[in-house]
């Protein structure tokens, strides 16, 4: 009865896991060419780096998402149709990479990875703000 809606809920969560990653590297380019002090702080940006790293990580090891293998779970239990592969060759296959082999993907993980690497050289974290 109330595996559907989990599911739902983790399904959600793992688009604002999406979001954050992507969203977040944008903020933190933007906010290093504006100045804006809030792109510097270092719990977001640790916050962050870590979430790549695990990402990164997860396909270098060829293991599911935890959040993708626990939606799959969920929609099992509620005797929903589950999918095959990872959350983003789901979900978002139409829109970023139709029909791309695995190792694709671990490329763009890495690559997004080093970039994120990169934005704390070019836009160093603060561990306070400025007065």
């Amino acid at each position: 009865m109330y595996f559907p809606l989990l599911a739902d809920l983790v399904l959600a969560i793992h688009v604002a896991v999406v979001i954050f990653v992507v969203g977040g590297f944008g903020f933190i380019v933007a906010g290093g060419l504006c100045g804006w002090e809030s792109a510097r702080a270092r719990g977001f940006r640790l916050a962050h780096l870590a979430a790549i790293a695990v990402i990164a990580g997860q396909s270098w090891l060829g293991a599911l998402c935890p959040l993708t293998t626990l939606e799959m779970w969920l929609r099992t239990q509620a005797s929903q149709d589950s999918y095959a592969g990872s959350f983003i060759e789901h979900w978002l296959q139409w829109l970023l990479y139709y029909d791309a082999p695995a190792w694709v993907f671990t490329l763009a993980y890495t690559l997004f990875g080093l970039a994120v690497a990169a934005a704390w050289r070019w836009f160093p974290p603060r561990s306070r703000a400025r007065r």
